[in-house]
């Protein structure tokens, strides 16, 4: 019997990185996932709802009252169906609403109601992540157990430099599925894994050896990696 097809649900915010999640929706259909997007009225100012529909295939979901859509009725279908939730970008708003507990649309009800593993990737001006506020509210959901990954440094949408940029959709990507793979084939293997060049002797004084850039090895330490949680990685 194949297995059952994963599904991931991303949050989209109303954040000027908001076009990066349509690479990252494409990223996780291309994987084999099934995607079901949602939307933010705030989103959909900087990306139409159109691309991820094109993207992953599926309906987006930009509110609660469309009554044509197949998630209208029963608001917690979404929460129900997925087997992770990533916010990406996730704001300094969505971020406090969560924290408080608000569940004034789509995201935020799907976000209360499931019981599926949730990350969050922030994406905002430095002083919006650095406030106490902010920060507070990212400690309290960490104890909740939502994971975080990001935010990253580099040139914000205000031209300066500073940390709230929307970290690397590789390690967005990567994160995700290194949480998915906790319960996969490998949770209770322990994996060694080494990334450097090798030698084979020839005498005692003598060896053949070779220049390695050590891609291979770290390919497969992520792969082990999204298999389970701890993986040793040597060069």
């Amino acid at each position: 019997m194949a297995a059952k097809q994963k599904t991931i649900v991303i949050g989209v915010t109303g954040s000027i990185s908001a076009y990066k999640a349509a690479d990252l929706a494409s990223r996780f259909a291309q994987a084999g996932f099934r995607v079901e997007v949602i939307m933010t009225s705030e989103a959909v100012q900087f990306i139409a709802p159109l691309t991820f529909r094109n993207i992953t295939g599926r309906p987006v979901v930009t509110t609660m009252w469309d009554l044509a859509s197949e998630f209208s009725v029963e608001h917690i279908a979404l929460a129900e169906a997925a087997d992770i939730v990533l916010i990406a970008p996730a704001t300094a708003n969505i971020i406090a609403k969560i924290a408080g507990g608000i569940a004034d649309d789509m995201l935020t009800c799907t976000v209360l109601a499931t019981k599926a593993p949730i990350v969050i990737a922030p994406a905002m001006n430095d002083n919006m992540w650095a406030n106490e506020i902010t920060q507070e509210n990212v400690t309290h959901l960490k104890k909740r157990g939502f994971s975080f990954v990001g935010p990253g440094y580099g040139r914000l949408a205000s031209g300066k430099m500073g940390t709230g940029r929307l970290t690397s959709l590789d390690e967005i990507f990567g994160v995700v599925l290194q949480i998915l793979g906790r319960k996969g084939d490998l949770a209770r293997k322990h994996i060694v894994v080494t990334a450097g060049g090798t030698q084979e002797p020839v005498d005692p004084v003598r060896c053949l050896t070779n220049h390695s850039s050590g891609k291979m090895g770290y390919a497969v330490a992520e792969a082990a990696r999204n298999g389970r949680r701890n993986v040793r990685l040597g060069t």
